[in-house]
Parts: structure tokens; C-alpha cells; sequence
């Protein structure tokens, strides 16, 4: 599936969506300070700031009862492009983005989409559900998730393999429903999300410390820039080629967008 149809027919959207970027303002904001946590919220028995980088550290599976987050609390994010840099060991982390919290499940707590940080190969630069739909695409892939939430496969590649434990650049691309994640500059996913009861457009950015075995997780030179709003891409059956592997079903959503 290497020369999938999926990206002749994805053509003209995707020719429109990089002139969107192109287009864009050049410059990028920076979300963090590189001092102390200012504009930021998370939990201070868990975030600090050490060695000029955003740093959660957790000593074992009672220092959590639940995955949390330090939330970036100035502004949303919806379409837009983000550079930064994390490393993690451990467990594993994420960049959470246009995600909501969930104070019923406590504080700091947030579902939606999260390009992961994991040692593991599969998962790492994935795009993950977090208290939704799970995992959308896996490293290596190129998928297409319909209307009713049917995940198909349209381009498999060789996965992205890094140390996470080393600094690694993250780049996450988000434009209405299609969203590009890479590590170092090389793709890991690329995603159409046409389940738009359950997709949220928008929402807040953070990033994730994880529930479980002792762990650190840190980031540093977080980089925005904000993309101009344009259409979503219409479902289409032919963006679905006759070759594309139709992949586990997603669990329904368990936690739907608000209204």
C-alpha cells in the first residue's frame, strides 16, 4: 500500500492543507518560560521545573491514583502547529491536545487526543485517545477512521525508532480533521478523524505523567504556532481504497465531546 491510492485521492486536500501552513504566520510562540511553571497548572507534588524543562516525576503506583497532567492555561488550541522536545523513562508520557478535563475523575484529569511518548516502539509519536476511543494509529501508520468510527489502514510504514529515554523532537500538525504527528522530523501517524460525534475540534494542551511504576517525564522548548481555520475535510467512501486493512473496531466512546 506503499503508493496507496489514499494519497492520490488525499491529493488536492493535502496540496491545500500544507499552502495553509506555508501561509501561516511564520514565527512560534513559546509556551514555556524555561524558569518556573507560569501559565501552567498540574499537580506540585508531581511538576516542577529542573534543568530548564518541564519535569513530572512519580516514585511508584501510590504517588497517582489516576493519569494526570500539567495543563498549559493560556489559551486552547484547535488548528495549529507545535514543535517541542521530551524525554521520558520509566513509563511514558504525551503531548495531550484540544482536550477537555474531567474533574469527575479528579483534578488534572483530561480525555482526548495525545501524541504518546512510550519506549515502546508501536506506540511512541502514536495518536492516542486518552479516556475515549484509545489508540487511532499507531506508529507507522497512515489511517482513515469513518463515521462510525471504523479505523482502516491505508499506508503502513516502517515505524519511527528512537530512544525515548534521549531528547527527541515532537511535532504534531492538526488542521479540522487532519492531523499529523513526527518524531526527529519523520512521520509517525497521519490521521483523517471523520467520527465527528466524538472528535473535539478543540481544547486545551498539556502534558501527561503516567499512573503506574516510578517515572520521569520532561519537555522543554514548546513551540506553537496557531494555523488559520479552514473547512473539514468531507467523508468520501473513496478515500478508503480497496486495499486498505480494516483495523480492530474502536471501542465506543465512552466520554462523548460535550454539546
Amino acid at each position: 500500500m506503499k503508493n496507496s491510492p489514499f494519497r492520490l485521492g488525499l491529493l488536492f486536500a493535502c496540496l491545500t492543507f500544507a499552502h495553509l501552513v506555508s501561509a501561516a504566520d511564520d514565527g512560534f510562540r513559546s509556551l514555556f518560560n524555561g524558569k518556573d511553571l507560569t501559565g501552567w497548572d498540574g499537580n506540585p507534588a508531581v511538576w516542577s521545573v529542573r534543568d530548564g524543562a518541564i519535569t513530572g516525576v512519580t516514585q511508584g503506583p501510590e504517588s497517582l491514583p489516576y493519569n494526570q497532567f500539567v495543563i498549559w492555561r493560556a489559551g486552547t488550541v484547535k488548528n495549529f502547529e507545535l514543535h517541542a522536545k521530551l524525554r521520558q523513562s520509566g513509563n511514558n508520557s504525551g503531548f495531550q491536545y484540544r482536550s477537555r478535563e474531567l474533574p469527575e475523575v479528579g483534578p488534572w484529569s483530561m480525555a482526548g487526543y495525545q501524541c504518546d511518548a512510550h519506549s515502546r516502539v508501536s506506540s511512541n509519536g502514536k495518536l492516542y485517545e486518552e479516556l475515549g476511543r484509545t489508540t487511532l494509529a499507531e506508529n507507522g501508520q497512515s489511517v482513515v477512521i469513518d463515521p462510525q468510527g471504523v479505523r482502516w489502514l491505508v499506508e503502513q510504514r516502517e515505524p519511527v525508532v528512537v530512544d525515548s529515554a534521549e531528547w527527541n523532537d515532537f511535532t504534531v500538525i492538526a488542521q479540522g480533521n487532519h492531523v499529523i504527528h513526527k518524531i526527529n522530523g519523520h512521520l509517525t501517524v497521519e490521521v483523517w478523524d471523520f467520527q465527528a460525534k466524538v472528535r473535539q475540534p478543540e481544547g486545551l494542551f498539556a502534558i501527561q505523567i503516567h499512573r503506574g511504576p516510578a517515572m520521569i517525564a520532561q519537555a522543554k522548548d514548546i513551540m506553537l504556532k496557531v494555523l488559520p481555520d479552514a473547512p473539514e475535510t468531507p467523508f468520501n467512501p473513496a478515500l478508503i481504497p480497496a486495499g486498505a486493512k480494516k483495523l480492530d473496531a474502536l471501542p465506543p466512546a465512552t466520554l462523548p465531546k460535550k454539546s
